[in-house]
């Protein structure tokens, strides 16, 4: 039985819980914070769509709800960190390129499909517009939270395709610089360059629009609001 409440953070990868781990530790340091990682993009999965999606999400908490035997009411909080990967674009800013794997700049995405990340980012685009309209997760809160186009675009400013020892590395330098400065982390991250202005709702709705979903943007800062 734990005294402590469960704070749930949801990401995508390793690197994403190397980077935010310790951060996320301190602010939350009066509760156990558990890390679901999905390895990967839960949106993109192939056996999910809008309609299974919360259900998927709360497989997810079961599982750390039965390795470390805690009772549906130590939860108190659901965060899910997820990349934004350009889904919000106009049709017309996918460009058919010969490129190996799909490559992201702050205008446009080119790809060797572009049929087919127009096809995703319909799908993505109505699971992410699910999601933050979603409040709850089996009674307990839950929000989505942003980085555009993703995580390392934001964190470390540079919009390419990182390998996955590349993001790791990143990752574990990131921390470090953050170790025990909780204070500094909150205002590079609260910082009008890439913090989008306004409430949750204002906020999605601004990275809904034009390329932002391209830009290097969050609303993490509302996580320690």
């Amino acid at each position: 039985m734990s005294e402590k409440k469960v704070v749930v953070l949801i990401v995508e990868g390793t690197s994403d819980e190397a980077a935010l781990g310790t951060i996320m530790k301190e602010y939350f340091s009066n509760n156990e914070v558990q890390f679901v990682v999905v390895h990967g993009d839960i949106t993109l999965k192939d056996y999910v769509s809008s309609d299974s999606i919360l259900k998927k999400l709360n497989e997810q908490v079961e599982g750390i709800k039965s390795r470390y035997r805690y009772k549906q009411e130590d939860f108190i909080r659901i965060i899910h960190i997820a990349d934004t990967d350009g889904v919000y674009i106009s049709e017309a800013d996918i460009i058919e390129a010969d490129v190996e794997e799909v490559q992201y700049f702050e205008d446009h995405i080119d790809a060797r499909n572009a049929r087919a990340i127009i096809e995703r980012n319909k799908r993505k685009g109505s699971i992410l517009y699910k999601l933050r309209k979603t409040g709850k997760i089996n009674k307990i809160p839950y929000r989505i939270y942003f980085n555009s186009c993703n995580l390392e675009h934001v964190l470390y400013g540079e919009l390419k395709n990182y390998s996955d020892e590349d993001k790791q590395i990143l990752s574990d330098n990131f921390a470090d610089r953050y170790d025990g400065k909780l204070g500094e982390f909150i205002e590079f991250i609260s910082n009008s360059g890439i913090a989008v202005e306004g409430s949750y709702q204002e906020t999605w709705d601004y990275i809904e629009k034009d390329r932002n979903s391209l830009n290097r943007h969050t609303n993490m800062n509302l996580i320690f609001e």
